[in-house]
């Protein structure tokens, strides 16, 4: 049911974008209103959380370590394992944010025969995560040619590289083929891995089968059904500017996949995927290990006001008189 649920949801946001803009004809209330209204929702979901997060205190040093630390100066330690300086931390994080590097160490616990517990590599699911969020991020900056006039250099080159193959017209993109196999596979790894299953929600596929609608659609508007891209483009641009004007005979897929990108935005900042800011405030990740040079004061314990020993003395004096105890 987990499975299958969510795709309720997504086929309604189809079906809505079909017979509003086909039938309908509300092409404005789908591109204008809508993506204005995703953005302020996806704008102020994720300040709020960025807010809440930033605001929660974080009472001890708690990085996560798996190499020397630092301690004398003739002992050397692991930098990137139990980072020490500002810097240590800042090659964690690159190498965290942009290769998964915690991911790539992930070991999968298995029950073997006798019985016997192993951990052996989990490599598969580090590939599959970082091919799915290269690929992801790709196709998001290729995409801002629509946004932009001229085209910046660096994202038409982008695009050139991305469909350097040639092996359809228009170019085959390599990054849509990518997206899509990560997607399948981490699709089937949560359906076929017991473990996984068990654990996993309707929302952990409802995000994947967004992603997937979203990607679908746009493959079938590039190599399929294809929309007016003068229109698509003046329309973006329109958004972009802050003077919408709404473009008719754009298609009613195009504004499928819109709506789609849409639910997403709106959707990202109330979803497990908001991850993709709150590894930067991770204290796991983001805090050096210098508790041995450093006193670090925890900020979570009340002010404690101490009385003094003569105040001390004045409250039990008749007890410590009675107990021969000397005064001052």
């Amino acid at each position: 049911m987990r499975l299958v649920a969510p795709l309720l949801p997504i086929g309604c946001l189809l079906l809505a974008a079909y017979l509003g803009v086909a039938v309908l004809r509300w092409d404005a209330l789908f591109g204008v209103v809508v993506p204005y209204l995703a953005l302020l929702i996806f704008l102020l979901g994720c300040g709020y959380r960025i807010y809440t997060w930033m605001r929660a205190p974080v009472p001890y040093r708690i990085p996560t370590t798996a190499g020397q630390a630092k301690s004398l100066d003739w002992i050397g330690y692991d930098r990137l394992e139990s980072p020490f300086t500002r810097w240590d931390v800042l090659g964690r994080m690159i190498l965290e944010v942009l290769l998964f590097r915690s991911l790539f160490r992930n070991t999968a616990a298995r029950l073997r025969p006798g019985p016997n517990l192993t951990y052996p590599s989990s490599k598969w699911l580090w590939l599959g995560a970082l091919t799915f969020h290269w690929a992801l991020l790709i196709v998001l900056v290729r995409h801002y040619r629509f946004f932009l006039e001229p085209v910046p250099w660096p994202i038409g080159a982008l695009d050139a590289a991305d469909g350097f193959l040639q092996l359809t017209l228009p170019a085959f993109y390599i990054s849509d083929a990518l997206l899509l196999a990560a997607l399948a596979y981490l699709l089937l790894r949560r359906y076929l891995a017991v473990p996984i299953r068990y654990l996993s929600l309707g929302q952990d596929y409802f995000a994947l089968y967004l992603i997937g609608g979203i990607a679908v659609s746009g493959i079938l508007m590039r190599y399929g059904f294809k929309p007016d891209v003068v229109r698509v483009k003046a329309l973006m641009q329109s958004l972009v500017s802050l003077h919408p004007a709404s473009q008719a005979g754009i298609g009613a897929l195009f504004y499928t996949h819109l709506l789609l990108v849409c639910a997403l935005g709106a959707y990202f900042p109330f979803s497990k995927l908001v991850h993709a800011g709150g590894v930067f405030l991770s204290p796991t990740r983001n805090l050096a290990n210098n508790s041995r040079a450093r006193r670090h004061i925890n900020p979570v314990n009340p002010q404690v006001v101490l009385p003094s020993y003569r105040a001390y003395e004045d409250e039990f004096r008749d007890k410590m008189i009675q107990s021969g105890i000397p005064l001052d």
